[in-house]
């Protein structure tokens, strides 16, 4: 993938299970003087009411992802259910490095590990930890976007990719909020140079 100005951009990965509050950490990282751009992911899901196209995820049907796939647009993609697919376009990632920024990913754990085996060393993965299954549970089950059969394939996911931890050049434990967060931007001001 080539960049054509000189600025020689960095990727910032945060995976974690969904409800270990890697988001709400990426859009405080977002809200600091670093010189990080949100990767937006493409997704092939129904957005949902609060969502915006080419904001949130740039929203696809089935077929035009699956010929995103065949052209060879991602970095890196996966089908996380049957016919739900997420991926990273090649295109995004040089938006952003063309306008002098690093790279803020948001992604899921097998994502996440992607990415860091096709940026290698100009990545830096960070595994955002829940403090426990139980505390996990009780987050997704609070926010109440998930009916009852979802919420138990979130958390059957959780318990499987909780075991690639071990997989990220980091990881931060979130049990308290402003620490995980100052924890995570330290990190990264290490990594980026800043």
């Amino acid at each position: 993938m080539s960049n054509s100005g000189k600025f020689k951009g960095k990727a910032i990965i945060l995976s974690a299970p969904s409800g270990a509050g890697k988001t709400t950490i990426v859009k405080s990282l977002l809200q600091t003087n670093l010189p990080l751009k949100f990767s937006i992911s493409a997704c092939s899901r129904p957005k949902r009411e609060n969502e915006i196209n080419g904001s949130d995820y740039h929203f696809l049907t089935v077929s035009e992802f699956k010929k995103k796939i065949t052209d060879n647009e991602f970095i890196e993609w996966e089908e996380v259910y049957e016919d739900s697919y997420y991926g990273t376009l090649k295109s995004e990632i040089n938006r952003i490095w063309d306008s002098g920024y690093h790279v803020l990913f948001d992604v899921d754990v097998i994502g996440g590990i992607s990415l860091k085996n096709y940026f290698q060393e100009n990545a830096l993965s960070i595994f955002i930890d829940p403090p426990s299954i139980q505390v996990l549970f009780k987050r997704l089950k609070d926010r109440d976007t998930d009916d009852e059969k979802s919420l138990h394939k979130r958390m059957s996911k959780a318990e499987s990719e909780l075991k690639f931890k071990e997989k990220f050049d980091k990881s931060v434990v979130n049990n308290q909020l402003e620490k995980a967060f100052n924890e995570t931007t330290e990190l990264v001001q290490k990594f980026i140079g800043k």
